[in-house]
């Protein structure tokens, strides 16, 4: 374990499944408080959409916890991927579960499929929670009557990190690596690094297996070899990112 000075975590958190906390700020403070809202939503559906590693499925899975505490609800709801949905199975779906989640949905879809899925839950008197990279209303499907449908889901988006909640959120990222980083660290990172939440994933992974590789402490010089490695290999194939 690392021995520098430890950023403290000042931003307010919710838990969530496993040992992570969803940490939270401006950028997704309303995705928060529409899961909190559940289940006195103003329509049967909602969406939650943002960035890749922005924390939807995190969110979900807050969602599935909600739902479970307030109708003794016997398991976890499931997490059906939009594009596996078929026309044979929709039926299946709501008979067992009368609250969903639907992630990643696109319009690379079974689009009959979920327009079937769609109207048996709006009238049957179901619940959806999507997670999408985009609006559905930015969407383009092929079926209009599906289109005219998802238009009018509301939705969330969770936007990209502040100072803050990046700060915040590659302490954690450290802290679940058991390592424990000085503020030049994270200044550092701040200023030099793409402003994602999947790259700060990507980076912290990075830096650690850097660091076991050259056997050396997380400072400032292995953070920017760590930095540059990781822009020169976006998709991580250095340490099997």
């Amino acid at each position: 374990m690392q021995t520098a000075q430890q950023l403290p975590l000042e931003l307010p958190h919710r838990p969530a499944l496993g040992k992570e906390d969803f940490l939270i700020a401006n950028c997704n403070l309303e995705a928060v408080k529409l899961i909190d809202s559940w289940p006195d939503w103003s329509f049967f559906a909602a969406c939650i959409y943002g960035s890749e590693g922005c924390g939807k499925t995190h969110l979900a899975n807050v969602f599935s916890n909600r739902v479970s505490l307030l109708t003794n609800y016997p398991y976890k709801l499931p997490c059906v991927k939009a594009s596996a949905l078929r026309l044979e199975t929709v039926h299946e779906l709501f008979r067992q579960n009368p609250c969903l989640i639907v992630e990643e949905l696109s319009p690379d879809i079974n689009e009959e499929a979920m327009f079937h899925l769609y109207n048996l839950y709006r009238n049957e008197g179901g619940n959806i929670l999507f997670t999408a990279e985009e609006a559905p209303a930015r969407m383009r499907f092929k079926l209009k009557d599906l289109q005219s449908r998802l238009n009018i889901i509301p939705s969330v988006e969770i936007k990209a990190p502040d100072d803050e909640l990046l700060s915040s959120l590659l302490v954690k990222l450290f802290m679940d690596r058991q390592i424990m980083v000085s503020p030049e660290v994270i200044n550092y990172l701040l200023n030099n690094m793409q402003r994602s939440f999947s790259y700060a994933r990507k980076i912290v992974a990075e830096i650690d297996n850097l660091s076991l590789a050259r056997k050396r402490a997380v400072t400032v010089p292995l953070v920017k070899e760590a930095v540059s490695l990781l822009d020169n290999d976006p998709q991580g194939e250095l340490f099997n990112l």
